[in-house]
């Protein structure tokens, strides 16, 4: 018997965590299938070629390490990841927290926090908490992203106007504002050209050729302009040096237990977001093609993806829904396609990243200012403020907080807002009320159809009170399901209470229902429990509520005809004895 539990749960451990290349490899692979995810692989790279690079520098990082990050990193969150069609890389969301921590932190603190991020993301994953991350309620994940769309916008003004590119711009929105408001005079008119040109490039050809990379060719002919004008703006050379044609070799930063303890917030930040994130990705996939992913096994691909990327130099590796989507617009069979990303974005380095020295940074700030504007959900977000004032609240605290405090803290408060709202939701479920048991009242006919005369005995008791519980049972509507029974009359002489609707029960509501029984037995108030299923009676066991506290009935009929016949009883006790008294009274 023990070897077939540990076969079984061995079993289901492989299912888990089996790697979605595994599962494709299997169902067999051929020459169609490799073109397929071929030509997928080749369009999300020329996607992520320019966002990649965008979103690193805006990141406080250089372009080359968002290159390393997309090729190590989405390379092994296809390879390893639970997802069919999940690309992995440099993520937009990601830009407020990684350029916090290269201020505070420098370089080798981003490195160090980006792989502690990479071991904490896997251990939750074997830890099998992926199933939970998808319970952060909607006006959260709505309005984390369109806070963070704002805060990218915000960051990409400076490089957008070419303002005061010697000093670089405060990171908190309070204080960057006003500094750029300063400087909004001086504004460079070539930078703000080039920005406006990327931007109109690729909304016109997003509406004239959906299907063409309109990132990738908007900067290709601005980075062109640039030097075929010699325009007077900064590019990746003037800034960065260009990109290096190699990979870096792996290294280790600087590790010790002070900076591991000034790094840790951080790593959690990256958890917590990357996590989201990545499933949140996945499930978008999910919804395009009709396939469910492993979010467990996701997560530790997740995680090893983040190590391998600060070993080789690169910053947070997360899915991305952009890239994602297009990967499955593009037919990708399977994971192979994101591997062919990376691939492609290898090679890139490999040969052409010289080029790559002549992209203006005005053209990179004009990508990221669409994406900010497509990570927005406008829709979402002006349904959400209509729905309803709870979630209202939800969506305006988490976009608020996101964008004027901390995103960690934003999440936190919107999650905690959220559970309160769903407690409040729920608990108004929660109902509990008198109930007279009409088929009491009179008996039905008897099995041969023959009347059965009526018998007094089956109407409703006065004694006997009877109280149904419907809906879940829980702390939220302990108080109030508490005060309706505690209004039971003395004159009552038995009280029972149905559960037989109740799905769920904790234990603050099993606590008020042995509160309630200790009270009823001051009294001389007799109670019986019916309905109860067995998590039930767990539950209320627990709690002190056996017998001879209160009496468990399998069904309400039941319980009434036992209250019957002890009340029946008590009676013609208190008859006998009373008879009892007149005959000595009479001696």
């Amino acid at each position: 018997m023990t070897s077939e539990t540990s076969a079984s749960s061995t079993t289901s451990f492989l299912e888990l965590f089996t790697p979605k290349l595994i599962t494709v490899l299997r169902e067999g692979y051929g020459l169609t299938q490799l073109r397929s995810d071929m030509t997928a692989g080749l369009t999300v790279a020329i996607v992520a070629l320019p966002l990649s690079m965008a979103i690193a520098i805006a990141s406080g990082a250089s372009p080359a390490q968002g290159l390393y990050t997309a090729i190590i990193g989405g390379f092994l969150v296809s390879a390893l990841g639970g997802s069919r069609f999940q690309i992995g890389g440099p993520a937009g969301a990601f830009i407020v927290l990684v350029a916090t921590t290269v201020q505070l932190h420098g370089m080798d603190g981003l490195l160090l926090a980006t792989m502690l991020s990479g071991l904490m993301l896997m251990l939750t994953g074997f830890l099998r908490l992926g199933t939970y991350i998808k319970f952060i309620p909607y006006p959260v994940t709505v309005g984390f992203t369109a806070g963070i769309a704002v805060i990218i916008f915000a960051s990409q003004l400076q490089e957008l106007l070419g303002l005061d590119p010697e000093r670089t711009a405060p990171g908190p929105m309070l204080e960057k504002l006003p500094f750029l408001w300063d400087k909004l005079p001086n504004f460079n008119t070539t930078t703000l050209v080039l920005s406006l040109a990327t931007v109109i490039l690729i909304v016109g050809l997003k509406k004239l050729r959906p299907n063409w990379p309109g990132m990738l060719i908007a900067v290709v002919l601005t980075s062109l302009a640039a030097g075929l004008f010699t325009l007077p703006v900064e590019t990746i050379g003037t800034k960065f040096g260009g990109i290096p044609s190699s990979l870096p070799r792996p290294n280790l930063p600087d590790i010790g237990w002070d900076k591991l303890r000034a790094v840790l917030p951080s790593a959690f930040a990256f958890t917590l977001l990357g996590a989201i994130e990545s499933l949140l990705s996945a499930v978008v996939a999910d919804g395009m093609t009709g396939r469910r992913h492993r979010s467990n096994c996701e997560l530790v691909a997740q995680g090893a993806a983040n190590l391998a990327s600060g070993l080789f130099g690169g910053i947070c590796v997360t899915g991305t829904i952009a890239r994602t989507a297009t990967n499955v617009r593009a037919g990708a069979h399977g994971p192979v396609a994101g591997m062919m990303h990376a691939g492609f974005l290898l090679l890139f380095i490999l040969f052409v990243a010289p080029l790559a020295s002549y992209i203006p940074l005005a053209s990179l700030a004009g990508v990221l200012a669409v994406v900010a504007w497509n990570m927005i959900e406008k829709q979402a977000f002006a349904t959400l403020l209509r729905a309803s004032r709870g979630d209202a609240a939800v969506l305006l605290a988490t976009f608020l907080l996101t964008i004027f405090r901390d995103l960690t803290e934003a999440i936190v408060v919107g999650v905690a807002l959220g559970s309160i709202l769903f407690i409040h939701r729920m608990s108004k479920t929660t109902a509990v009320a008198r109930h007279v048991p009409f088929v009491a009242e009179d008996k039905a006919d008897g099995p041969r159809n023959e009347r059965q005369p009526y018998d007094k005995q089956a109407g409703a008791n006065p004694d006997i009170v009877v109280y149904r519980i419907s809906g879940a049972f829980f702390f939220g509507a302990a108080a109030s399901v508490g005060a309706m029974l505690e209004r039971i009359s003395d004159s009552h002489k038995a009280l029972v209470i149905d559960l037989s609707a109740v799905p769920f029960l904790d234990s603050t509501a099993a606590n008020t229902l042995e509160g309630l029984a200790r009270k009823a037995e001051r009294r001389g108030v007799r109670v019986s429990l019916t309905g109860t299923t067995r998590p039930l009676r767990k539950e209320l066991f627990l709690n002190g509520l056996k017998p001879p506290l209160v009496r468990y009935e399998p069904s309400l009929e039941k319980a009434l005809e036992r209250h019957r016949l002890n009340l029946q009883e008590s009676q013609d006790r208190a008859a006998g004895s009373s008879a009892l008294r007149r005959n000595s009274w009479a001696d």
